[in-house]
């Protein structure tokens, strides 16, 4: 499959089996080179500790093609440091940031005819993770590990372009204090697809999560963490031990202070003060930023900026993100990492 026969314009946020996949095995306390293998499927023992006991983690980043050919991946070593965090709250070996960011260019280069065209709006995502393996039966770390890397080209989060969302509050709670809501697992995910189905059937994008301990606070927007502008123009965000640390909102606090000149707040966002925003949105890898149009909670709607229209502060954020991804917008010095 050529190039050409990708239609590009109309990729969606999906699987799609790329030429090449990396692998490697930690085994008797060392990680191998690892490898490049066409096969998308692993073969694992039964007895695998990612399969019973959820000793896994993950992490998810995009390769951008840049006007000028080039194709570059955003704060890769960000990426690193966060699964390594992962590994260590689930005790799996951790990943040596060179050998992640190599891994990464490895298998990125060996599915270069995926990577979408500049100015197709579309991007290369890859799905680093580690995983327990071998045969186990007792609630104890495997001695046995995988460390692998798949590649999808994906389309614009935003169909149309990008346009503000409804959620609703959840009863639910997305993790327990002291517990691994700040680090990328498996279980954090599974236990957040019934709230997720209840929130769409009311007719909802997803929930909003808030603290466990009080209930009074947001904490994530679904799998996204939230940020919101005041009336004053500071950009304010959630300050959580429970909240992931987006690699995208730490991009955004950076534009917020340095490209916008605004004044950052990290602090508690009480659900029953959204009246002091303007503007809010969701941000992550995926989407970037999905504005928010309303929070309804206990059956009270507050409505920001628009239901139908971004807010000027909240365009100006993701226009100069997308930018430095894109190549377009000169980015703080580390932050584009050169593959091809």
């Amino acid at each position: 499959m050529e190039n050409k026969t990708i239609d590009w314009k109309n990729l969606g946020f999906s699987y799609v089996k790329a030429d090449y996949n990396f692998i490697a095995h930690f085994k008797n306390g060392v990680w191998d080179e690892g490898s490049l293998t066409e096969d998308d499927k692993i073969t694992i023992s039964q007895g695998s500790t990612c399969l019973h006991y959820g000793q896994q983690c993950f992490e998810g980043l995009k390769a951008y093609s840049h006007k000028d050919g080039t194709v570059c991946m955003f704060r890769p070593d960000q990426n690193a440091k966060r699964l390594n965090q992962s590994c260590k709250r689930v005790m799996m070996p951790e990943v040596s940031e060179e050998f992640f960011v190599e891994s990464c260019k490895k298998v990125v280069r060996a599915n270069k005819r995926f990577v979408p065209p500049y100015g197709s709006g579309a991007t290369l995502y890859l799905r680093p993770y580690v995983i327990g393996v071998g045969d186990n039966i007792g609630v104890c770390p495997a001695k046995e590990y995988i460390f692998g890397i798949f590649v999808m080209p994906v389309g614009p989060y935003f169909k149309g372009g990008m346009s503000p969302v409804n959620f609703i509050t959840s009863d639910y709670d997305r993790a327990a204090p002291n517990g691994t809501g700040a680090v990328k697992v498996g279980g954090n995910y599974a236990g957040s697809m019934l709230p997720h189905e209840l929130a769409a059937k009311e007719g909802f994008a997803d929930c909003i999560y808030l603290d466990p301990a009080t209930h009074t606070k947001i904490e994530e927007v679904g799998a996204a963490n939230f940020f919101g502008i005041t009336e004053d123009n500071k950009f304010v965000t959630p300050k959580s031990p429970s909240i992931l640390p987006s690699i995208t909102r730490r991009s955004l606090v950076y534009i917020a202070e340095n490209y916008l000149d605004m004044k950052v707040e990290e602090r508690d966002v009480y659900i029953d003060n959204l009246s002091e925003f303007k503007e809010a949105g969701a941000c992550g890898t995926a989407a970037v930023i999905s504005p928010i149009g309303s929070i309804t909670h206990k059956g009270k709607k507050h409505t920001f900026y628009s239901e139908t229209e971004v807010g000027e502060v909240t365009k100006k954020l993701y226009d100069t993100l997308i930018g430095i991804q894109n190549g377009d917008v000169e980015g703080p010095k580390g932050w584009i990492e050169k593959i091809l």
